[in-house]
């Protein structure tokens, strides 16, 4: 079987420098399994998909930026009875993030939600007082990589009032109250191979930003989290994850109960590099899965 393990055209934007790259050394260890795969850029024109049997997505960070030919590419595998891992249907899902009501819709709980498209008027103020809150964030549907996201206070409200009517021409956005036990315990991310729990960690945003992700300068550190903590993150991947090769549920605990950020299941990072069992958990999923 011949694999494409799915990546994109890397331009530095996402580079980091506190945590490690990992495609190359899962490229590496899954050739060194024996597999017939290769590191492939998703929409790379001069590649014949007719030559894959399977799809591994791993990191097409900028599917978000592309996304009506990241679209296109799924449509592609569709119509070659290309095998994608994570299900092509459940990567469309993923990729807007009204996928977050229907969750909350199946009595999960999330990180409170007020979708806005562009007919909605824009009143911060009213959102402080929804949320009960003086903070928010307001960031793109379609996103990642904190792109176009913004946190808004009374200090700010009125130049993001500003920005904000024009992006909402283009692209829908959701907007939440900020959570400070973000900035206070950090983001958790729980890990799950083939719906079987595998490692978590914390995420912790670099002194005066509220930003996780390790590009703009968050750290990781891993966890040893009790079997409840388990089990709550896996009723996620349970119920809308189902025959995902990966799947990383980041949120926070408010008042001890756990908040869903994000069901990621398309280009996570997957902190492989926290503990080696992690590679081999990974490649026992795959095997399980073809």
């Amino acid at each position: 079987m011949k694999i494409a393990l799915v990546t994109y055209l890397d331009q530095g934007k996402y580079d980091t420098e506190t945590v490690e790259s990992e495609d190359e050394k899962l490229l590496l260890f899954l050739q060194n399994k024996g597999l017939n795969i290769d590191k492939v850029i998703w929409n790379d024109p001069t590649i014949n998909w007719d030559n894959y049997e399977l799809a591994i997505l791993k990191s097409p960070w900028d599917y978000f930026d592309l996304i009506k030919d990241f679209h296109q590419w799924l449509n592609i595998l569709e119509e070659k009875s290309i095998r994608l891992l994570n299900p092509i249907n459940t990567v469309r899902w993923n990729t807007d993030k009204h996928y977050l009501k229907e969750i909350q819709d199946a009595g999960l709980s999330i990180t409170p939600s007020i979708f806005l498209n562009k007919f909605d008027e824009i009143c911060f103020d009213r959102f402080f007082k929804e949320f009960d809150t003086r903070k928010l964030i307001v960031k793109p549907c379609i996103s990642g990589g904190a792109k176009n996201t913004f946190k808004v206070t009374d200090a700010n409200k009125k130049e993001v009032a500003k920005k904000l009517p024009q992006l909402i021409q283009e692209e829908d956005f959701i907007m939440q109250p900020f959570l400070p036990e973000i900035l206070e315990k950090g983001e958790w991310s729980f890990i799950f191979f083939n719906g079987s729990y595998s490692h978590s960690l914390i995420k912790q945003a670099k002194a005066g930003d509220f930003r996780v992700q390790p590009a703009h300068g968050g750290t990781v550190h891993p966890q040893n989290p009790s079997q409840n903590l388990i089990d709550t993150a896996a009723e996620y991947v349970n119920q809308f994850a189902k025959d995902c090769l990966y799947a990383r549920v980041d949120g926070t605990f408010v008042n001890n109960n756990f908040l869903l950020m994000e069901l990621e299941l398309i280009e996570p990072f997957l902190f492989l590099n926290t503990d080696q069992q992690n590679y081999d958990r990974y490649y026992k999923a795959l095997q399980e899965l073809i």
